[in-house]
């Protein structure tokens, strides 16, 4: 099994969410999607994202843009590198994600889409509300569902659980529970362990 923690408002993770569907599926295997949110990693374990934010190397951002485009190029996705709104507050659409349970994955990649590529800022609930048109959700129902302790409370859970479990960002992927990989680059590694896992089970 693979578990996917996620968080929309990366761009690494984006990078993620749509290379690990082809590779589970070439494997035969589950993806469990399990939504977090980041920004409660960062400021409970992680704060050295913040201090990167405030004193940026010049050289190293650089070369982020570069490294971004180019995987972007790979991966067929527009991907815009900082978006007008940069961090975005995304707790309501990854509440959002937790109430749309397994029919989530058309919604999450819409509120990619949506961020990424088209510079929305998917904090606010207008564009939240055309996104759920756009895949058929209601969007009524939708902010009726997200404000419910019980999403808000199992979104705070899984967000302690990858803690609790060694992650410290997003995307954080594990393999059969402890085998766990963190980012997009991790995508050859996460394919030499399906391998060996397949060889084994020949």
């Amino acid at each position: 099994m693979i578990e996917f923690f996620f968080d929309c408002s990366s761009p690494w993770t984006y990078l993620a969410f749509h290379n690990i569907q082809p590779l589970a599926k070439e494997f035969g295997e589950e993806i469990s999607w399990r939504p977090i949110l980041v920004g409660g990693i960062f400021n409970t374990i992680n704060p050295s994202v913040y201090a990167q934010r405030e004193r940026p190397v010049p050289a190293k951002l650089n070369y982020q843009k570069k490294d971004m485009a180019d995987w972007a190029r790979s991966a067929g996705l527009a991907i815009k590198m900082r978006p007008s709104v940069f961090p975005v507050n995304s707790v309501k659409a990854m509440r959002g994600c937790i109430f749309l349970g397994k029919d989530m994955l058309p919604f999450a990649r819409a509120v990619f889409e949506s961020y990424w590529g088209d510079d929305r800022d998917i904090s606010q609930d207008a564009v939240l509300a055309e996104i759920c048109k756009r895949v058929g959700i209601d969007p009524e129902k939708f902010f009726a569902g997200i404000g419910a302790q019980a999403i808000k409370d199992q979104l705070k859970a899984n967000t302690d659980e990858v803690m609790a479990r060694g992650g410290f960002g997003s995307p954080t992927i594990f393999l059969d529970m402890t085998d766990m990989y963190f980012g997009n680059d991790r995508m050859p590694l996460i394919r030499e362990a399906l391998s060996r896992a397949r060889e084994r089970a020949a």
